[in-house]
């Protein structure tokens, strides 16, 4: 592959594409595992913490090394990591397709985790290499609407999978967006290249530190926190983070530049996104898992429950990332968590038997009307306060906070919902990620701040 940019007459729209496609696959993963969750767990045992490791032993990993993911793309070149990881993509899922144990699933799970990691910040680092300005804004609305519809097809295609044949078509049928992915790459240019050190060190605490955490939030529910087996993983876990952090301030090549914080919307823009896309985790898993195990649900019934979400996204991303190019991303960041959280607070509602038109329908279409206004102007205003040189390891930091913040919110499930997502349970994660999602609100206000107007060609 060529060294050299893309040129903005004849390369842009296919960069755009293929962005759009990379990032896909991932998204269709994250959407349409979600639906099939109490099936996995039902034939292959372990209750809510294998449900839990399944979308967890993915985000570890994703969260972790996606960080390291975005040096890869900055040094060897944004298209080429893309291929890496949606070849190893493709080959993860259909070894999770095949898996008969719960721990094999996770540790497939993990391995696809590993791969979605050099996807999602190559393809939205073409993005901003591509273009500039307001249409950078608008490139990026356009790229969180179309990967948008790999929400829209993830829960409905997995309840269709679940309820007609099994939960391991859920996976295999990632190959074919990887396929169509790596045929529509064939002879676009690369980006330049920045040849930079990799922190192997810094990705091996970065998982270690992660590993230990997570295991101990999410056994403690069942061992209690006084159990050798949850303190002790707590404590190597929180020590081998605080190393992480310490090495990443002192090597001359760190995976996560701590000076991209001076950047005051970056700063900001990452603790709106810890809050906010925690809060997203934490109560779209719980809704899914609710619906099918506490009121009945069937599993193409919950993916269609999910549908106003994707829509939303679809239809309104676009437009609100070109109101953020022109007013600025503080006051979409602000109202689009404090409207999710009222969208959760209105799903307190929720009693037996459950009626979806009246409990759960009115509060599903405010949540997805403020992620829409959220999302375009966050990823535009964190990327946006980056030079273009960093944009790689920019996109890599604000989606491994996001990963992460998911991560550990999951985690949590058993002890905020009670151990159990009956109508009690579901109703306190429900008022927890309201006050997340308010939390999220709040930092936009107090921190970010509408840059100056970029006038460099479009």
């Amino acid at each position: 592959m060529a060294d050299t940019a893309p040129s903005p007459a004849g390369s842009r729209t296919r960069v755009l594409v293929v962005a759009i496609l990379a990032s896909f696959v991932a998204f269709l993963d994250g959407s349409i595992v979600t639906v099939a969750l109490p099936a996995i767990g039902e034939d292959l045992g372990g209750g809510l913490a294998t449900q839990q490791w399944t979308v967890n032993a993915y985000l570890l990993t994703l969260g972790a090394l996606i960080l390291l993911a975005g040096s890869l793309s900055d040094s060897f070149g944004r298209l080429r990591v893309l291929t890496w990881g949606l070849i190893g993509f493709g080959a993860a899922s259909i070894a999770c397709a095949l898996a008969w144990d719960p721990w094999i699933l996770v540790i497939a799970r993990a391995v696809q985790g590993m791969a979605a990691a050099l996807l999602v910040p190559s393809s939205l680092a073409l993005i901003t290499t591509a273009y500039r300005g307001p249409a950078r804004a608008r490139a990026i609305g356009t790229w969180t609407a179309w990967t948008g519809t790999a929400a829209i097809i993830g829960p409905l295609l997995g309840g269709i999978l679940v309820d007609w044949a099994t939960w391991r078509l859920i996976f295999a049928v990632n190959v074919l967006p990887v396929a169509l992915t790596l045929l529509l790459m064939v002879g676009l240019q690369d980006s330049p290249r920045r040849r930079t050190a990799l922190d192997l060190p810094g990705a091996l605490l970065a998982v270690t530190g992660l590993g230990g955490s997570v295991y101990a939030l999410i056994e403690q529910d069942r061992l209690g926190w006084g159990n050798p087996a949850v303190f002790l993983p707590l404590a190597f876990g929180l020590a081998a983070l605080a190393l992480f952090v310490l090495r990443e301030a002192r090597t001359s090549a760190p995976m996560m530049p701590l000076g991209l914080f001076y950047a005051r919307n970056f700063r900001y823009g990452n603790l709106v996104t810890a809050a906010a896309y925690g809060a997203l985790s934490l109560g779209t898993f719980a809704l899914t898992v609710f619906v099918q195990e506490g009121a009945g649900f069937s599993a193409l019934e919950a993916g269609l429950i999910s549908l106003p979400v994707p829509l939303a996204m679809l239809a309104f991303s676009t437009y609100f990332g070109n109101l953020a190019g022109r007013y600025g991303p503080r006051i979409f960041m602000t109202a689009g968590p404090l409207i999710m959280g009222a969208g959760f607070l209105l799903m307190l509602a929720v009693s037996p038997p459950l009626n979806f038109l009246t409990q759960l329908l009115p509060g599903l279409l405010l949540f997805s009307l403020g992620l829409a206004v959220m999302v375009a102007p966050l990823t535009a205003a964190v990327l946006g306060a980056l030079d273009e040189t960093d944009a790689g390891i920019g996109s890599a930091v604000n989606n491994a906070v996001s990963r992460v913040a998911g991560l550990v919110t999951v985690a949590l499930l058993g002890t905020i919902s009670g151990g159990s997502l009956d109508y009690s349970g579901f109703r306190q994660t429900a008022l927890a990620t309201a006050a997340l999602f308010l939390v999220a609100g709040l930092i936009a206000f107090l921190g970010i701040r509408t840059p100056e107007r970029d006038n460099s060609p479009a």
